[in-house]
């Protein structure tokens, strides 16, 4: 499952213990969904039905919004 992902941020972000979730841990996303940027909101949810090898754009990032196929797309490691 590979998605389009816009990087909007200059610098990293500082994160402190008020980040840290229920169970004392962590949790970055790695889907580039999350409203919650860089932590998980679990918008990943939206994207268990995603085929592999096929890449997904999410219309304005929103996971909720139209989901369509990319075709052409070319990996840089390829």
């Amino acid at each position: 499952m590979a998605r389009e992902i816009r990087h909007d941020a200059q610098q990293p972000e500082i994160l402190d213990e008020e980040d840290l979730g229920d169970d004392g841990k962590l949790y970055v996303c790695r889907c580039g969904l999350s409203e919650d940027q860089p932590l998980c909101d679990g918008s990943h949810n939206a994207t268990s039905d995603e085929e592999e090898d096929t890449v997904y754009k999410y219309e304005d990032d929103d996971p909720d919004g139209e989901r369509r196929v990319v075709e052409g797309f070319e990996f840089a490691d390829e």
